[in-house]
C-alpha cells in the first residue's frame, strides 16, 4: 500500500525510493520495501517448476508437472474421497491481484472440507465478529485516526506493521499529528512496543487478560450511565442483554487479573467517553489469545455503546473502488460443519489451521493424504509446528505454489513458481478495503516475465481446468480462465470491478451483461449496490494516475451498509453471551507463572523477507526478551543462551533482559527457524534463528473462533551450557 519510486535499467532494478505524492503514504516508506529487489534478483529463488526425486530436486515441463498432480490427486480422491485432499492458503495470497481473482475458483473446484488459511493464526476474531454483528464478514471497521483525538491500541504494534487491518503508512507522523492536534495516544501491551514507546501513555497488561479489561470498562460505561449509542441508537438490538452481562462481573476482580489499577480502567472510561473522537482498536495480540473472539466482539461495542463506531474520528467502515463485502464470497458463515478430529466450527469453509496436523495422522473416513499449499508456510507460521513438519512427512501428495524450497515446501512432491512480484501489475484489493482513506492505486508490472513463466493467476485457472469435480460447468469455468487472459487477465477484471463499484457508476449499465459469464458472481453482486458517486473509475483512469487517485474521506455508512437480514445491528449475539461463561471460569482460576508472547519487527514479514540480507544484518533479532526480575530470580545473565520449554516442545536461544518486558512475560520473534534441513534459502539460513511456534501448543485454541493461542502460552525457561 506505500507508493514507492522504482528505478531499473536493463531489467535490474537500480533503486527503491519513496513516492512523496503518494496518495496514501505520502512519501514513506520501510525497510521492507528494498527486498522487491532482493525476491526479484534472488539466486535462490524458484524460476521452474520442481519436482522432488530420490537424487534430488529435479526441473520439469509446466505441462507435465499438472499431468503429474491431476493424476496423482485423482488417484487420491478415487480412493479415499474429496476431503482427502487439503487446501492451504498463506498470507502473501491476499496481496496479489492474480491470485485474489483464481483463488475462489479453485478452492471450489477441489470440493475439499479440509481448507485452511491464515486466517486462524490471525484476523479470524475480527472476521467472525463482522459477520455476527453487521451481517458480513468483511464489513470490518477500522481507526479514522488522521481525525481521531483520542487512540487506545490493545495488542497492535502499528509502527513495525505499518497498520495491520489498519493501512496506514507512516503510522508514527500520523501519531505525531494526532498530537500536534491536542490528541492522545495510548498502547496497552504486555511488551513496551515501538509503538508503546512513541505513546503518550502505556499500560501494561498480562497478557491473554484483555477480556478482563474490555468487560471492566464497559460494566464502567453501563454502570455511570455513560451508554450512548449515537445515530445507531434506532438501528442497534441487544444492548440490555449486554449491560446484564458485563453488569454480572466484579469489577475489582477484573482489573486485578489484568494488572492494571482499577482506578485507571475507570479513568480510562470515561475518558473514552467524553472524547467526541475517540476508538479502541485491537489487533493481532488481542485476536490470538485465549478469549480473542470475545475481546473483538467487545472492542466492537465498547466503540458502540460510547457512540465512536461509524463516527468521524472513531472506527469507520472504509468504502473502497473495489469493495470485498460486495465483490467476494458469501457474507460468511460458522459452524455449518465441524472438524472431524476435534469438532471445531468452520467459519466461511475454512477450519482452524491447528487441527490440519491431526487431520493428516488420524486414520479413518476423511482422513487427509494430500495436500496443496499456496504461498504458505505452516510449518513456521502454524502451532506447534514441528508437530506439522512430521505430519507433511508422511503425505502421499504434497504440490506448493511457491518461490522458494523453504520449510514446508522441503517436503512437496512438486513446487509450482509463480512469476516475482515485479513481473506482474499489482492493485491491492485486500488492504484498500481496510485503508485509513479511501484511495485506490494501480501499479503496472516492471519487467516481462521471462518466456515459459507462469502468473499466479495462470497456474490457478490451469489447477482449477485439472482438478475440477464437476465436469461440467466447472470445466467451462475453467476454461473461460484460461482463454480470458488471452484478453482480459487480472488487469481486465479489475477494470470491470472498478467501473461496476461505487465510484464507477455510470459503466453499470454496459457491464449487466457480463453478469452471465460464469465465474463472475462478485460483479453480478456489484452491479446490485446502490448508485452512488458515479466518477467513471476505471483502469484506463487509475494507469493515468501513478500515484494514486483520493476518494475521499472514510464516510459514515451504517445502517445502509449493514448486511444482516433485517438491516439491524446485533450487540449481543447469543454466541457471546454464552461464551462469557467461560471467561467467567478462567478469571477463577490462577494464573501461570511465566508466558510466551510473540513480536513484531519492520524489518520482517513473517517468515517471508529473511533470505534479504540487508533486511537481516546487524544485531540478531530472534532473541528471548526477559524482565530483569523473572532473569534474576533464574541466575539468567543478558546474553545467554536459555532454554524455552512448554508442553510440547522446546527451543534454545539468546536472552535479552530489558525492562520493556512486563515481569512474567517472555517474547520471542514469529516467523524464525530456517536451520530446517533441505531448504533452500541460503542468507536465511545463516541467520536461521529459532521458530516460536515449536513451544506454541496446538490443543490451545479460542474456543469460540478456533483461532490459535499464539499470546499467553505457559514455558519454563532455564539457563543452558553455551
Amino acid at each position: 500500500m506505500c507508493g514507492l519510486v522504482i528505478e531499473h535499467r536493463d531489467g535490474q532494478v537500480v533503486s527503491i525510493k519513496p513516492d512523496r505524492d503518494d496518495v496514501l503514504s505520502h512519501g514513506h516508506i520501510c525497510p521492507k520495501a528494498v527486498a522487491l529487489k532482493d525476491i526479484h534478483e534472488d539466486a535462490d529463488r524458484l524460476r521452474r517448476p520442481m519436482r522432488r526425486t530420490p537424487a534430488g530436486w529435479q526441473e520439469i515441463s509446466w505441462p507435465a508437472a499438472f499431468d503429474e498432480i491431476e493424476r496423482r490427486i485423482s488417484g487420491v480422491r478415487a480412493r479415499c474421497g474429496n476431503d482427502a485432499v487439503a487446501i492451504y492458503a498463506g498470507n502473501p495470497t491476499v496481496h496479489n491481484l492474480g491470485a485474489m481473482l483464481g483463488i475462489g475458483d479453485f478452492i471450489r473446484a477441489v470440493r475439499t472440507r479440509n481448507l485452511y488459511s491464515a486466517t486462524s493464526v490471525d484476523q479470524l476474531p475480527h472476521m467472525v465478529a463482522a459477520h455476527m454483528m453487521f451481517g458480513h464478514q468483511f464489513l470490518m471497521p477500522v481507526p479514522d485516526v488522521d481525525r481521531a483525538q483520542l487512540f487506545v491500541c490493545i495488542g497492535g504494534n502499528p509502527l513495525a506493521s505499518g497498520g495491520s487491518l489498519m493501512s496506514a503508512p507512516g503510522f508514527e507522523k500520523r501519531v505525531e499529528a494526532l498530537k500536534a492536534r491536542g490528541g492522545r495516544f495510548i498502547v496497552i501491551d504486555p511488551r513496551r512496543t515501538e509503538s508503546a514507546a512513541i505513546a503518550d501513555e502505556y499500560l501494561a497488561i498480562r497478557p491473554g487478560t484483555d477480556v478482563f479489561l474490555l468487560l471492566a470498562l464497559l460494566r464502567e460505561i453501563c454502570t455511570a450511565g455513560l451508554v450512548d449509542l449515537g445515530h445507531l441508537v434506532d438501528h442497534a438490538d441487544g444492548l440490555e442483554s449486554l449491560r446484564r452481562a458485563v453488569e454480572g462481573f466484579d469489577p475489582r476482580q477484573l482489573a486485578a487479573r489484568t494488572g492494571i489499577a482499577h482506578e485507571r480502567i475507570v479513568r480510562l472510561a470515561h475518558e473514552i467517553a467524553a472524547e467526541p473522537r475517540a476508538l479502541v482498536y485491537g489487533r493481532v495480540g488481542a485476536c490470538t489469545q485465549e478469549f480473542g473472539g470475545l475481546v473483538l466482539w467487545l472492542i466492537y461495542c465498547l466503540n458502540l455503546v460510547t457512540r465512536h463506531l461509524d463516527r468521524e474520528g472513531g472506527m469507520m467502515f472504509p468504502e473502497p473502488a473495489v469493495d470485498l463485502t460486495r465483490a467476494y464470497g458469501s457474507k460468511g458463515h460458522y459452524g455449518r460443519f465441524h472438524s472431524r478430529v476435534r469438532n471445531l466450527p468452520e467459519f466461511g469453509n475454512e477450519l482452524p489451521v491447528a487441527t490440519l496436523a491431526d487431520e493428516i495422522h488420524t486414520p479413518g473416513p476423511g482422513q487427509v493424504r494430500a495436500l496443496i499449499t499456496f504461498a504458505g508456510n505452516p510449518v513456521l507460521s502454524t502451532p506447534n509446528g514441528r508437530q506439522l513438519d512430521r505430519a507433511l512427512a508422511d503425505l502421499e501428495f504434497m504440490v506448493s505454489v511457491d518461490l522458494y524450497l523453504n520449510e514446508t515446501t522441503r517436503h512437496a512432491h512438486l513446487i509450482l513458481p509463480p512469476t516475482s512480484p515485479l513481473e506482474h501489475g499489482h492493485y491491492d484489493i485486500a488492504l484498500s478495503g481496510f485503508a485509513v482513506r479511501n484511495v485506490a492505486k494501480y501499479a503496472p508490472a516492471l519487467f516481462e516475465p521471462p518466456p515459459g513463466a507462469l502468473h499466479d493467476d495462470e497456474i490457478l485457472a490451469e489447477l482449477t481446468l485439472r482438478l475440477g469435480t464437476r465436469p461440467g460447468l466447472q470445466r467451462r469455468k475453467a476454461r473461460a480462465r484460461r482463454w480470458l487472459p488471452r484478453w482480459l487477465g487480472p488487469e481486465g477484471v479489475l477494470d470491470w470491478m472498478l467501473k461496476t463499484g461505487a465510484y464507477g457508476a455510470e459503466y453499470r449499465g454496459r457491464m449487466k451483461w457480463l453478469s452471465a459469464l460464469p465465474g463472475f458472481g462478485g460483479i453480478r453482486r456489484q452491479l446490485t449496490a446502490p448508485d452512488r458517486r458515479p466518477q467513471g473509475l476505471s483502469l484506463a483512469k487509475l494507469s493515468a494516475a501513478p500515484h494514486g487517485i483520493d476518494l475521499g474521506p472514510l464516510e459514515p455508512g451504517l445502517p445502509r451498509r449493514l448486511a444482516t437480514a433485517d438491516k439491524r445491528l446485533r450487540l449481543a449475539p447469543e454466541a457471546y453471551l454464552a461464551d462469557l461463561e467461560r471467561a467467567a471460569n478462567a478469571l477463577r482460576s490462577p494464573p501461570p507463572e511465566l508466558v510466551l508472547i510473540g513480536r513484531r519487527h519492520v524489518r520482517s514479514n513473517n517468515s517471508w523477507l529473511h533470505n534479504s540480507q540487508r533486511l537481516v544484518k546487524g544485531k540478531p533479532r530472534c532473541t528471548l526478551l526477559m524482565h530483569p526480575e523473572d532473569a534474576a530470580r533464574r541466575g539468567i545473565a543478558d546474553g545467554v543462551p536459555v532454554r524455552v520449554r512448554s508442553r510440547v516442545g522446546e527451543v534454545d536461544v539468546a536472552v535479552e533482559i530489558t525492562a520493556d518486558m512486563m515481569p512474567g512475560v517472555v517474547c520471542l520473534p514469529h516467523g524464525w527457524g530456517h536451520d530446517r534441513p533441505g531448504i533452500r534459502l541460503s542468507v536465511a539460513s545463516r541467520h536461521a534463528g529459532v521458530s516460536i511456534n515449536d513451544v506454541i501448543d496446538d490443543q490451545r485454541i479460542d474456543a469460540l473462533t478456533g483461532t490459535a493461542v499464539l499470546n499467553g502460552t505457559p514455558v519454563e525457561v532455564e539457563a543452558v551450557a553455551a
